[in-house]
């Protein structure tokens, strides 16, 4: 068994066919440098034939210097009956002029017969003459085995007759692909095994999540010798994803400890999920495997007791090899750890014999009864906590507030009048909005902007709203949360009321308190 995992990265081709994601030909371009400057072997670009956006990536990629990794064009064997040389979309692949040509073909004989619609004999034609014709233009020949082993359930001999025809005609790698994502790990393991037993090329594996198990897989095949594994970021794809990189690349490296990307990339792995969630315009899921912001979120006071104690008691790993850290949790369920650590990372001197933790734990406890709610409101919690610990003043307090909506027959106006004292000192203002929160946030930040200038450069960034007792019906209570920055750091506060209106008030003057206490 190799001890090098080579990484093939498909999000610009196989990651982009999943639900919601578009990428242009500058993403793809941005992504496709990150991925280069991280340490990925080979990009798979996308499919010159099938698209006048990926014809356009190919065309700008040709004038990039990538310093690690190997562009990839991806197609498919020539057509039934065509000679190589006349088909269009082979054609393609060789202009794409990437060093490396990636072509898949069929295994199954399901699909030769009822897709395909042609001879099992014209199908091995169809993959040696184009696996050769791509090798005699000097490529880098990437053969992936679709359906390879759904193929090889269904029929052993023929499966395997399409894999040798591929490595007779010159391919470099047979990667066999799980393209309906449903197999077991047992199963992909020994398939693996007899390709790898019968085939003197390389072997790799292209897995999918249809079944929870992509990764898993993938991690199968590798323990019984394959060295070349496919994947996305993120695990993007079709139907539910690919194989995820971001839980594979740190597994190889970390669990195997098989080398796969340079050890100096992997405390950016977090980053770089993050990077391609923003291109994509997908928010980051808090729950990704190794990478999400809850993978080392501590809330049960014995489990965070535990970790202040000794790290590994209840985390497999230092988060910082992938570039994440511990977030510790505050909520009904938090114990004295909870506050310490979570206090300490907020930047309050404070210790397990302080004598505030133990009404800072009894206001937070009452309060979350109440529906508030502070995993996502550090500001707000931060607030609570210099509240009681520094017992300072409020910088400013709203005595009013007045919110209407008034109609000119084409539309609704909102409007909100706010009246804050500062000392001794009053600012009344109003301001319209496109809603009543819109219209409460410009009335409050102009009201405060006279005493405290910084704060225009706050600005809100999300805004949620949640239900918190929906069977008592329009009487029920309603949380707000919101995120606000000022251009470097963002916060969240949080604020809960029978009234709306009243809840969101609640988190924008945290926010500005916030905002005036760092």
């Amino acid at each position: 068994m190799e001890s090098h995992v080579e990484i093939y990265d498909t999000t610009l081709r196989d990651g982009s066919q999943g639900e919601g994601i578009n990428f242009s030909v500058a993403d793809k371009l941005r992504i496709a440098e990150r991925l280069d400057a991280f340490g990925v072997h080979f990009i798979e670009g996308g499919w010159p034939g099938s698209n006048p956006k990926d014809i356009e990536f190919f065309a700008q990629a040709k004038r990039k210097k990538f310093k690690h990794a190997k562009l990839a064009a991806f197609g498919s064997t020539r057509r039934k009956r065509v000679p190589v040389e006349n088909d269009e979309q082979v054609r393609l692949l060789i202009e794409a002029q990437t060093p490396v040509v990636t072509i898949y073909g069929k295994t199954w004989q399901l699909h030769v017969k009822e897709v395909l619609r042609c001879s099992p004999e014209e199908n091995l034609a169809m993959i040696s003459d184009t696996v050769r014709f791509l090798k005699d233009h000097g490529k880098f020949v990437i053969y992936d085995a679709e359906h390879g082993f759904d193929g090889f359930k269904d029929d052993a001999d023929y499966a395997l007759a399409t894999w040798v025809a591929a490595e007779k005609a010159g391919a470099d790698i047979v990667t066999l692909c799980d393209t309906n994502g449903g197999c077991l790990p047992i199963e992909i393991a020994a398939i693996t095994k007899v390709a790898i037993g019968k085939l003197n090329s390389r072997i790799g594996i292209h897995t999918h999540n249809d079944i929870g198990l992509g990764a898993a897989n993938a991690i199968a095949a590798l323990e019984v010798g394959a060295s070349h594994v496919q994947g996305t970021i993120n695990g993007y794809g079709e139907r539910t994803g690919n194989c995820n990189l971001t839980s594979l690349i740190p597994c190889i490296a970390i669990k195997m400890k098989r080398s796969c990307v340079k050890p100096s990339s992997l405390p950016k792995l977090k980053e770089l999920s993050q990077f391609v969630d923003e291109v994509a315009n997908i928010r980051h899921d808090p729950r990704q495997p190794w990478v999400g912001s809850a993978c080392f979120a501590h809330k049960g006071g014995t489990h965070v007791n535990a970790v202040q104690k000794i790290a590994r008691s209840y985390e497999h790993i230092d988060p910082a090899l992938v570039g994440n850290a511990r977030n510790v949790l505050i909520s009904d369920l938090a114990g004295r750890s909870n506050i310490v650590i979570k206090a300490q990372q907020l930047g309050f001197k404070i210790t397990n014999d302080t004598p505030e933790l133990k009404p800072i734990l009894s206001r937070i406890k009452d309060l979350e009864h109440l529906g508030y709610e502070f995993e996502a409101a550090e500001g707000s919690l931060s607030l609570l906590l210099k509240r009681i610990l520094e017992h300072k003043e409020l910088p400013f307090a709203v005595d009013a507030y007045h919110v209407s909506m008034r109609g000119d027959g084409k539309g609704s106006v909102c409007e909100a009048t706010v009246r804050v004292r500062v000392g001794s000192e009053i600012s009344h203002t109003v301001a319209e909005g496109d809603g009543p929160v819109n219209a409460l946030d410009g009335a409050l930040r102009a009201a405060l902007a006279r005493f405290f200038p910084k704060l225009k450069n706050i600005r809100l960034t999300d805004y949620k709203v949640r239900i918190i007792n929906s069977s008592t019906g329009t009487a029920a209570k309603t949380r707000v949360l919101i995120q606000s920055t000022n251009g470097q750091r963002e916060w969240g506060t949080v604020g809960v009321s029978e009234n709306i209106i009243e809840a969101s008030l609640q988190a924008l003057v945290d926010s500005m308190e916030f905002a005036l206490t760092r």
